[in-house]
């Protein structure tokens, strides 16, 4: 099981009060909502190896020097000196505080953290499972660019979709990737990070290519069998699998989808490194550590129920 932590901690934190405090008065609802969202990750699906996969740095120099509007309304005003270990972007103040705790259970719990010089979570995510080839991985996020990550050859891998909350969360694979977006089932997770290349996101900085909606993304995709055998249909008027209109919008947009596609995927060869290793453990690491946390930032019920997760 990868997670996405900041996804994670993110939804915990807008999902659990802010009232949720330690006993100095500290919020720890970020802290408190993540830990239960591990314990029942753990509790109900039993995986037997488990990372929390972190953003060593959310707005990576290859991405940014590809597509400079990459993340660009995020950055404004983020001084990326300030940004604390595995902690992305613009984040609440009392957010930020928070990361650092959290990372302090995970390592007292013994549950590995992983991450890569240069890399956002997602290219950690995407190497691990890309590399994986003895266990079929479980991918939990409630980010839908993940949904590229999906395969069922060597091993299956499917993406456990949190966006709407873990308690309504969607187990997702090529099939069902393939019917929500309307994209070839043999190739579900590449195609699906092509159409958002062309319908582009707003939210992450790509512009898309403009009058290319999500459903014309996945009729032109879904008529090729790779990116380039795209890119190449639009110099090539005899290419029929491209009307007028939509090859001189795609000719338009050529300087964009020249460099998108390593801002989109993730990347399959990032440098992890993990603090441990990845088996889930049966105990705790450090108990007296984990006591020692759960005591000092009000977390006791919360850790108490990882601890009954982890030992089951």
């Amino acid at each position: 099981m990868l997670l996405d932590a900041a996804s994670m901690y993110f939804r915990a934190y807008y999902g659990v009060p802010e009232s949720i405090t330690a006993p100095d008065g500290t919020p720890v609802n970020a802290v408190r909502g993540f830990t239960d969202m591990v314990a029942r990750l753990v509790a109900e699906r039993r995986p037997t190896r488990l990372v929390a996969c972190l953003d060593l740095d959310w707005r990576p120099r290859f991405r940014v020097d590809a597509l400079p509007s990459y993340k660009a309304h995020r950055a404004a005003g983020t001084e990326r000196d300030t940004v604390p270990y595995g902690v992305p972007e613009e984040v609440p103040d009392t957010l930020a505080p928070q990361v650092p705790i959290l990372l302090e259970v995970l390592a007292a719990a013994g549950i590995a953290t992983g991450g890569a010089v240069g890399h956002e979570a997602d290219d950690v995510i995407g190497t691990l499972a890309g590399r994986e080839r003895t266990d079929a991985v479980s991918v939990v996020s409630g980010d839908r660019d993940l949904m590229q990550v999906v395969r069922e050859e060597p091993t299956p891998v499917r993406l456990i979709y949190v966006g709407r909350g873990l308690a309504k969360a969607e187990t997702l694979g090529p099939k069902e990737v393939a019917e929500k977006y309307g994209v070839p089932v043999d190739r579900a997770g590449e195609a699906y990070a092509e159409m958002a290349m062309l319908r582009g996101d707003p939210s992450d900085g790509l512009p898309g290519v403009p009058g290319v909606g999500a459903k014309t993304a996945a009729t032109l995709v879904s008529r090729f069998e790779s990116w380039d055998q795209l890119r190449n249909a639009v110099d090539d008027p005899g290419d029929k699998r491209l009307s007028p209109p939509v090859r001189s919008k795609l000719a338009a947009a050529k300087p964009y989808l020249a460099v998108v596609e390593p801002v989109v995927r993730v990347a399959m060869d990032a440098p992890v490194e993990l603090d441990r290793d990845d088996t889930l453990p049966s105990a705790p690491a450090d108990p007296a550590r984990l006591a020692e946390l759960a005591s000092t930032w009000g977390l006791a019920g919360s850790v108490d129920r990882l601890v009954a997760a982890l030992a089951r």
